[in-house]
């Protein structure tokens, strides 16, 4: 049973920000940036039925022998117990071959879970239903839902990605997130969410985790993922920290190639691992290892990532870090393994690394037949594997698999847009929100005087009418126009002779993409006008996408009035409106450092 008042459910009680000084202190008072609030979460009190589970209590029962868990175990074969350690891909989208093939996955080999993408929420709990239905032992269902599903199918909530949420100064409007995303996984039929991030991401450059991280700061990084899982976890999902040890400084896309990092030890100590120990001390209940190679903690085979490194998944996480929860690889299919090991022998390796959980591998049955006989040469036990597969089964015990029932299909929209998820996402959305430039108090921004003047309300990135130009008339009048990618010099010049009719020029910068971009894609000739119009104009800019972004205009510091989104979420297109009319003051501060112009913890 779910509550629909947030408040009224859950009691929160308020740890006080030690000082950076104070021996032991997790998060502490920042140079740059004013003490963000940080909240230690009291249990929910709820009736004796209810499903609400604690993190701690997941670890427990993780490594706990219980009646339920030997009695599946005990009807599954050796090579069925080797299955249960796998999750496969499912793409509702993708129509009747895809569905064949995982059905015969699970009727065949008897995998363990499920991974959905794309799809939408009617034909993915049809799908979980009939999966269910074909399946020995219920299915672990989970999903790369960073944001929430909406990050992965459509008519969905579409919650804010860890870059914005590393602007708020309020922990526990993301712990409230994290129960809202646990609601839904559970209407969904879902039990494990490949979230939190907790890469810190020190390196601008990186291509592959950028706004997916909370920020730079590992203090910021480790309270957020903290508040993050607990609101998952408390509500009976569970949460997985990844990409271990630290993915935040890397050049290399890992799902293209695989990455090398050079550093060694002592480094990830004083930073990568920082989050990654807080999270197991609070009970995280699974760790993602990410496909890198870390030659200083282990050159045994080269190009081996860490992945498949027995030194850092068994040594390190599970020995050093002391975690006994569920250790899942990421996708096996990603090039940061299969550039250098073939289908089976990456899969033996990986297990014998240590890992409990093999995600979305090459071949379930190539694979199954080469850990075979890794256990007939000696390379691995299946008395192993069975303690793995125990794991396995305890975990789908602790989300309810023992008394698993289909997922409803009625109003699977309208529970999956309650007033109470819009809510979150409008106070996630004015909580992040940053100003970074108010000169000559520009803002908040003053209503023509004159029936006949309007404010000239310019997207940069967008050929239609967007949201927040209708945000913005609905408040002043306005001139809306557009500043198209590919446009032609002719637009250009007859856009800018417009523009020079108004006295005020409100600039909306949008990325290709409803997620944030790291390259924004517009010409030089389109920036320059940009930065054209931040030089002539008293031009306010609001950016509604990566931070990083800023970099690509060479002007944007003159700014008079800059405003950081971060996203081109709805909510945020609103907030962004409501702070230029002073409707709201700016909370959010720059989770990141972009330039020596805009840094970490830079905000008004």
């Amino acid at each position: 049973m779910y509550t629909d008042c947030f408040l009224n459910k859950l009691f929160f009680r308020v740890l006080l920000l030690i000082s950076l000084c104070s021996a032991g202190a997790l998060v502490g008072c920042e140079r740059h940036r004013a003490p963000h609030k940080i909240v230690v979460f009291k249990a929910p009190v709820v009736l004796p039925e209810d499903t609400i589970k604690y993190p701690n209590a997941l670890i427990t029962t993780l490594n706990r022998r219980n009646t339920w868990v030997d009695s599946v175990f005990n009807r599954l074969t050796p090579a069925e117990r080797i299955a249960q350690l796998m999750i496969v891909e499912a793409f509702p989208n993708n129509g009747k071959k895809n569905e064949e093939d995982v059905l015969n996955l699970i009727r065949r080999y008897k995998v363990g879970g499920i991974i959905f993408f794309q799809g939408g929420p009617v034909r993915q709990a049809k799908l979980t239903n009939k999966f269910q239905a074909a399946s020995k032992v219920p299915l672990l269902i989970s999903m790369d839902a960073e944001s929430g599903v909406g990050m992965r199918m459509d008519s969905a909530m579409q919650y804010p990605l860890p870059m914005l949420l590393g602007a708020i100064n309020n922990d526990s409007l993301i712990y409230r997130m994290g129960t809202e995303i646990a609601y839904e996984f559970k209407r969904l039929g879902m039990h494990l969410n490949f979230a939190p991030v907790v890469d810190i991401n020190n390196n601008p450059n990186n291509p592959v985790i950028s706004y997916r991280s909370f920020g730079e700061n590992k203090k910021d990084v480790t309270s957020k993922s903290l508040a993050y899982m607990l609101g998952m976890q408390e509500h009976g999902i569970i949460a997985t920290a990844k990409h271990f040890p630290g993915h935040g400084d890397t050049d290399v896309d890992s799902h293209l190639d695989l990455p090398v990092i050079n550093y060694g030890r002592e480094r990830l100590d004083t930073l990568e691992l920082y989050p990654f120990r807080a999270l197991i001390r609070s009970g995280v209940g699974g760790i993602m290892v990410a496909h890198m190679h870390l030659p200083q903690l282990d050159s045994s085979v080269q190009n081996i990532p860490t992945t498949l490194s027995r030194p850092v998944v068994t040594n390190l996480l599970k020995r050093e870090l002391d975690f006994s929860g569920l250790i899942i690889t990421d996708a096996m299919v990603m090039k940061g393994v299969t550039k250098y090991f073939k289908s089976g022998e990456a899969e033996v390796m990986a297990l014998v690394a240590g890992n409990d959980i093999l995600e979305r591998l090459v071949s379930v049955p190539v694979a199954i037949k080469a850990i075979q006989a890794a256990i007939r040469e000696g390379k691995i036990s299946q008395a192993e594997l069975d303690r793995r597969c125990k794991k396995v089964l305890a975990a789908k015990y602790w989300v309810g698999l023992n008394r698993y029932k289909p997922v409803p299909l009625q109003n699977i929209y309208q529970d999956l847009h309650t007033s109470r998820a819009h809510e979150t996402n409008r106070r996630l959305a004015e909580g992040a929100i940053t100003m970074l430039h108010n000169k000559r108090n520009i803002l908040p921004l003053q209503k023509p005087k004159r029936k006949k003047q309007k404010i000239a309300v310019m997207a940069v990135g967008a050929a239609r009418p967007t949201f927040f130009q209708r945000k913005m008339a609905e408040r002043a009048p306005i001139e809306a126009f557009w500043l198209p990618r590919r446009s032609t010099k002719k637009n250009r010049d007859l856009l800018l002779k417009k523009l020079k009719k108004h006295s005020q020029v409100v600039i909306a910068i949008y990325g290709p993409s409803i997620r944030p971009s790291n390259h924004l894609g517009l010409s030089k000739e389109e920036r320059d006008l940009v930065d054209q119009l931040i030089r002539d104009k008293r031009a306010i800019v609001t950016l509604f996408d990566n931070a990083y972004t800023l970099n690509q205009f060479s002007d944007m510091a003159k700014t008079n009035g800059l405003i950081v989104g971060y996203q081109q979420l709805p909510a945020v297109q609103e907030a962004a409106a409501r702070l230029i009319f002073g409707e709201i003051k700016p909370n959010g501060k720059l989770p990141v450092t972009v330039s020596d112009h805009f840094k970490y913890g830079d905000g008004l």
